[in-house]
């Protein structure tokens, strides 16, 4: 089984959450992704276009439905997809601790990196498990968008982010991980 990938760099966020980090990556959550569903023919339904929905609106539902048509991608039932996310919580925690993701990291790091995981789930990347990866991402934020809404980078243009003080699309991103 593959295991989660670790550059052994840290990223510390100002809540004390932690996440691997490595530059070089790219910036997954800066690609249009409503051209990128059309590339790949998505027109109502998809995992690029439901991405860019909620990008688009900050709707967490969006990524609910992300998160189904990717179990109707994989050919698994939600339960599957669950306990193989569960897995990557469990490895999680023993690299960063247990809960670590719920101390605050900002949503547009786990789409950033629930993006990259999805392209190179396509791609058929083998060096880590790239679906859990896009799933234990795609729950992550739907989670920090309800218990911590002022990490949801994907408010309606022109909200202001207590924390951070700038506009949702002025934000950087240069400290997420994957």
């Amino acid at each position: 089984m593959k295991k989660i990938l670790d550059s052994g760099d840290r990223t510390e966020f100002p809540s004390g959450a932690v996440r691997d980090m490595q530059e070089g990556k790219g910036r997954c959550d800066l690609l249009p992704m409503d051209v990128v569903a059309g590339i790949f023919g998505e027109t109502k339904q998809g995992v690029c276009k439901r991405i860019f929905q909620f990008q688009d609106t900050g709707d967490i539902n969006y990524l609910e439905i992300a998160l189904d048509t990717f179990a109707e991608v994989r050919g698994q039932s939600m339960q599957t997809i669950l306990l193989d996310v569960a897995k990557h919580f469990e490895e999680g925690a023993k690299k960063y601790g247990e809960n670590n993701w719920r101390k605050g990291i900002p949503v547009r790091c786990y789409i950033d990196s629930a993006i990259r995981h999805y392209l190179k789930w396509l791609r058929g990347d083998v060096d880590e498990p790239h679906d859990r990866a896009f799933g234990w991402n795609i729950l992550c934020a739907i989670w920090t968008c309800k218990n911590m809404p002022e990490l949801n980078d994907y408010k309606k243009e022109g909200a202001q982010s207590a924390e951070y003080g700038v506009r949702s699309s002025e934000r950087d991103s240069s400290q997420c991980s994957e």
